[in-house]
């Protein structure tokens, strides 16, 4: 089957019709109706959006042959138990810092989702990183709380300065946030290598987002995302071993996830 009968087929099986799906995707009806009757076919871009409304895969899109039919799962954590999680790890461990740094982050961020249908709430990806980070045996208070605010900056109208956070911490966010006056990527990145935690901060977050963060990305930001990181991200790691040898064994975790990520996404693209 072509391109166009399977976003017939595959709309018809979620049970949409042509209105409702140009709603979804933000196009016009009749941009979905030329789809289907091929007479014009969706730029690559909007391939994934399409796939993912219509509770699919690109692959499955393009490529009739039988195969699994996955199940799409947009929800794979639960940001209130990982919340707890943090909580109770924070209050055990004596990390004041971080207990502030929790109901801080989880208000600041309220009312934003990641991109998508799935309306999932964006603090599961802050709170995330700090749970991986204390799975690598990571329990620093400035590690935890700079990664609770390592994009609070960046989204939700905070200055460094009002953090109520550590100098340590405040430098690290305040490194890691795209939107303090960064020229290029490669003043961006030199800027981060001068710091060792925004280092560790910036691979740990490039690590989920290369996971679950990733399912919204196009075509074209995973190419350039897979780039980026083999050029500026796991160098930073040499940074972390280097002038942090007490997060060695993190750092090592962290390569292999990087890697591992890298050499999938290349084999699929």
């Amino acid at each position: 089957m072509s391109l166009g009968s399977q976003i017939s087929l595959y709309r018809k099986k979620a049970g949409l019709t042509q209105q409702q799906l140009a709603e979804i995707l933000d196009v016009s009806f009749q941009a979905v109706s030329s789809w289907e009757r091929e007479t014009y076919l969706p730029d690559t871009e909007k391939l994934s959006s399409i796939a993912k409304a219509l509770h699919t895969t690109v692959g499955k899109l393009i490529d009739d042959s039988d195969g699994p039919a996955w199940e799409l799962r947009d929800r794979i954590f639960d940001e209130d138990h990982m919340y707890t999680f943090l909580k109770s790890a924070a209050r055990a461990k004596n990390l004041s810092q971080t207990l502030a740094a929790l109901p801080y982050a989880r208000d600041k961020h309220k009312g934003q989702y990641r991109k998508g249908e799935g309306q999932i709430p964006y603090i599961i990806h802050p709170l995330m990183m700090a749970c991986h980070a204390l799975a690598m045996g990571l329990e620093d208070d400035d590690i935890l709380t700079a990664l609770l605010f390592h994009d609070i900056v960046e989204d939700c109208g905070v200055s460094v300065a009002e953090l109520p956070a550590s100098d340590a911490v405040k430098k690290a966010v305040s490194l890691v946030s795209h939107n303090i006056g960064y020229k290029s990527d490669k003043q961006y990145f030199d800027d981060i290598k001068n710091d060792p935690l925004a280092s560790l901060i910036k691979c740990i977050d490039r690590v989920n987002n290369l996971s679950q963060m990733a399912t919204g990305f196009t075509h074209d930001k995973m190419v350039r995302y897979v780039v980026e990181t083999e050029n500026y991200i796991v160098p930073l790691l040499t940074v972390v071993k280097n002038r942090s040898p007490e997060w060695n064994n993190a750092a090592w975790l962290l390569r292999y996830h990087l890697l591992t990520a890298l050499e999938t996404y290349k084999r699929l693209l």
